[in-house]
């Protein structure tokens, strides 16, 4: 039996209280950094020592108070993007201080939250909508939504005979390198997966068409087998699991338990249990802690390091640019990081990509408010619509923005698309919502 919706709407507005926010963001920086405590006993690329925790401690709580944005800000796309960015950059300043690579750590911490602060501008407080010229009909959308899935039915049939195996994760990595598909394949199927399905999704799931819904979240697990990514096989769960916690929590709060809770779970079970990484306590504080979290934060250690001995970029990484102009990597970024530093093939946000590698950490504040007025967009193309359905139909988007450049999120990812998407929607689609 489902909770009364009277219940369930007073634990959502004593949730979103601002002293409500204020504990949860605050209770979320501690345990990021515990968990980096953890994770430094299972990476030899994370340290953690007890001689400097004091300076580690002063450092994450001078930052915690960039948190407290997240309770004045309202729920917007980057409010979404936002918070697991400034989770990245936490994670970074505490890997900072015990980094034992050589680079200018000091700088680089200022450096970083500086364009953590700079970039969370923009994406927590643009938000004006823009004109409508171009919306939709009801019956239109329904039309685009049916095109949706023949499109995404048509990538999966067409990626199938270029790549198809039914293996098990741990081996996904035998074949992954081997993996090779025409460009158009490729970026369909990084539209589909990362974008249009979980549209879709959530359209159906607020609009009740709970089979149709079904089905997207069985097209989706097909990527799997076709691309061998542990983010394909998690992803219809996880759009699940932001359909059932925004049921019962607002947007805001929403966002913030969707990294907390799973962060406090995999803390909790690897400190009870003592477990390694090969028992299932341990499969999952890889997955969430380390795999999700720290590896995002532990990019900019990395790539701090190795642009401070070698060339920077100056966005010749980007494909378009690169015939442009000379470039001292012929290789994709990750590519290099692999050769370098044997971590596997290393990709990192925009914080790393377009900051770090591309300008330096001097000017890498300037490159992260410039994305922040890019991903602002987003805003003002959703305003208008349900905080929750933002919240669903964006829920790949903010785990792709961490791990890849701002550049390959908006078009090999579709985050572009998902903006002109929410722009032409019919603001009216959810008004007899179930």
């Amino acid at each position: 039996m489902s909770a009364p919706p009277g219940i369930i709407r007073n634990l959502q507005i004593r949730l979103d209280s601002k002293a409500a926010l204020t504990i949860l963001v605050l209770l979320h920086s501690a345990v990021t950094c515990l968990s980096l405590i953890e994770v430094a006993t299972f990476q030899s690329y994370i340290h953690f020592s007890g001689e400097r925790a004091w300076l580690a401690v002063a450092v994450a709580a001078a930052f915690s108070i960039v948190s407290l944005l997240f309770v004045a800000a309202r729920f917007s796309f980057g409010y979404f993007v936002g918070f697991y960015c400034y989770t990245m950059v936490l994670g970074f300043l505490w890997i900072d201080v015990f980094s034992r690579y050589e680079y200018p750590r000091l700088y680089a911490g200022i450096s970083a939250a500086l364009s953590l602060v700079l970039f969370l501008l923009p994406v927590l407080f643009v938000r004006a909508p823009f004109r409508s010229r171009v919306v939709l009909s009801k019956a239109d959308f329904e039309h685009l939504l049916t095109a949706i899935l023949v499109l995404s039915a048509a990538t999966i049939a067409v990626a199938s005979t270029y790549n198809f195996r039914l293996i098990s994760i741990a081996h996904i990595y035998d074949y992954r390198d081997t993996l090779e598909f025409p460009g158009t394949v490729r970026y369909l199927t990084g539209w589909v997966s990362s974008t249009l399905l979980p549209f879709a999704f959530a359209c159906y799931w607020l609009l009740g068409y709970r089979w149709r819904a079904v089905l997207v979240l069985v097209l989706l697990l097909f990527f799997y087998p076709i691309t061998l990514t542990k983010f394909a096989f998690f992803t219809p769960a996880w759009l699940i699991a932001l359909a059932v916690l925004s049921r019962f929590l607002e947007a805001r709060t929403s966002v913030i338990a969707s990294i907390f809770v799973p962060m406090l779970i995999g803390l909790v079970t690897i400190t009870l249990t003592g477990a390694d990484l090969g028992t299932l306590p341990g499969k999952y504080f890889d997955l969430v802690n380390i795999r999700m979290m720290a590896t995002a934060s532990s990019a900019l250690d990395i790539y701090n390091h190795f642009f401070a001995h070698n060339p920077l970029t100056w966005f010749c990484q980007i494909s378009v640019l690169k015939p442009l102009t000379h470039c001292p990597y012929q290789e994709p970024l990750a590519v290099v990081m692999q050769n370098t530093y044997g971590f596997g093939n290393l990709n990192a946000s925009l914080f790393a990509t377009e900051g770090i590698a591309s300008v330096g950490l001097y000017l890498a504040p300037f490159i992260a408010l410039a994305a922040g007025l890019v991903l602002a967009v987003g805003n003002r193309a959703s305003a208008g619509l349900p905080p929750r359905f933002v919240l669903m139909s964006a829920g790949v988007l903010p785990h792709v923005l961490l791990n890849v450049p701002l550049s390959v999120a908006l078009l090999t990812h579709g985050t572009a698309i998902l903006f002109l998407l929410w722009y032409v929607m019919p603001r009216s689609l959810f008004d007899q919502e179930p």
